[in-house]
């Protein structure tokens, strides 16, 4: 299957010189994201002026990407303006509903991991249960109040649904490798402003960098004050995360979630390597005109295991009983088997209605995946991988 649709490259081409115009003022382009997210949410941007100016130079910082494509540009200035107007959308309610603020989000579950190791599974199953709640891609879209009008929650919805079909008939592989909807839990890096998740579409050099000098503490601030939107109007319920970025940031998330659980999958990185390389390609395929595949594999070879020590560091300050360590392995090998004691680990009840959902969430395309990728296509071998992750590697191992 393709990675982007035949006619990406042509219009690519044919929007050249619109993007180089855009190219040539991108605080001109950026000034219009604000005025429009001001306009929706309701919020001045200049009650977040750092938040603000943080996102200008992050855009900069894409223009000055030599490779980027026109779909690549429009794609990711329209995300920038989702997140800048749920941003002050979010600060707006808070500010004309201080309860919100006492809304309780109690004993998350944080699910991490390094990509491609069941996180999406888990992530599913857990946040099914009647008492627990994950944020939906919808909500992702257009943060609220829970006791929205449930006409412009039908809207949002239906919105959310329009750009998610309209990714997977941009990207058709895209389905496979991550299949999502509207009504779908997602990953909550869509609530934070800065991660890694932006590497994945460009190489923007520097920018791990200034990620691994940044208080993070602020941004997980944020995600709490999404949540308490979210849940306002709703009866409270344990709430359910993902991330494989959070396993760089336990620290700061701990500090916002004192009392949250962590569970940590892990996989064998030698396979990790080509499926997450495989999966960055696509996006890289769509939001730049050429790149290089040996890019991909040393970039994220480098970045996978810097997380995976970060998050190992940051552990040892973790309580033992605050940590659910899942071997991938066992857990896909023996779904039905596993997850029960997961569940109790996690102080939840395993039940009949569990046992239907794991049902249902396995028969999804993409949830049982028969190939694997080439590291040869990203200029790794195995004995490069081994290297990077060290004792990691065999620790996963000993988990089977």
């Amino acid at each position: 299957m393709r990675r982007v649709a035949r006619w990406v490259r042509p219009l690519n081409a044919a929007m050249t010189p619109a993007l180089s115009r855009a190219l040539r003022n991108p605080d001109a382009v950026f000034d219009r994201v604000v005025a429009k997210a001001e306009q929706a949410s309701g919020m001045s941007a200049g009650q977040d002026p750092d938040f603000t100016e943080d996102f200008r130079q992050l855009l900069h910082r894409f223009a000055d990407v030599p490779t980027i494509s026109y779909m690549g540009w429009m794609g990711t200035v329209t995300e920038m303006g989702m997140r800048l107007e749920n941003r002050l959308r979010i600060r707006r309610l808070h500010t004309e509903n201080p309860e919100i603020a006492n809304e309780p989000i109690d004993r998350p579950i944080i699910v991490v991991g390094l990509p491609r190791t069941a996180t999406t599974l888990a992530h599913k199953v857990i946040a099914d249960p009647e008492d627990n709640r994950a944020p939906l891609l919808w909500e992702f879209h257009n943060a609220d109040r829970f006791d929205i009008d449930p006409r412009l929650r039908v809207q949002r919805r239906k919105k959310a649904g329009q750009v998610s079909k309209a990714v997977n008939i941009i990207t058709p592989i895209w389905a496979d490798i991550h299949p999502s909807s509207a009504e779908t839990p997602e990953e909550c890096v869509l609530a934070l402003p800065h991660g890694l998740h932006w590497m994945t579409r460009f190489p923007l050099p520097g920018y791990r960098d200034w990620l691994g000098q940044r208080d993070f503490v602020p941004d997980y601030q944020y995600l709490k004050e999404f949540l308490q939107v979210l849940q306002h109007g709703d009866r409270p319920r344990r709430w359910v995360l993902k991330s494989p970025f959070h396993m760089y940031n336990i620290g700061a998330l701990l500090q916002v979630f004192p009392d949250a659980k962590i569970m940590w999958t892990h996989r064998d990185p030698q396979t990790v390597m080509g499926s997450w390389c495989s999966l960055v390609e696509t996006g890289t395929a769509l939001c730049n005109r050429t790149y290089d595949p040996r890019r991909i594999g040393a970039e994220w070879l480098d970045t996978l295991s810097w997380m995976v020590e970060q998050g190992r560091r940051a552990r040892l300050q973790v309580p033992p009983e605050r940590m659910v360590d899942v071997s991938y392995h066992q857990l896909t090998a023996d779904p039905y088997g596993q997850l029960p004691d997961i569940f109790e680990r996690l102080d939840m009840k395993w039940t009949m209605r569990e046992e239907g959902n794991l049902e249902t969430v396995l028969a999804r395309p993409g949830m049982r995946r028969n190939h694997e990728y080439s590291l040869g296509r990203y200029g790794l071998d195995l004995d490069q991988v081994e290297e990077a992750f060290g004792d990691y590697t065999r620790m996963v191992a000993s988990m089977r």
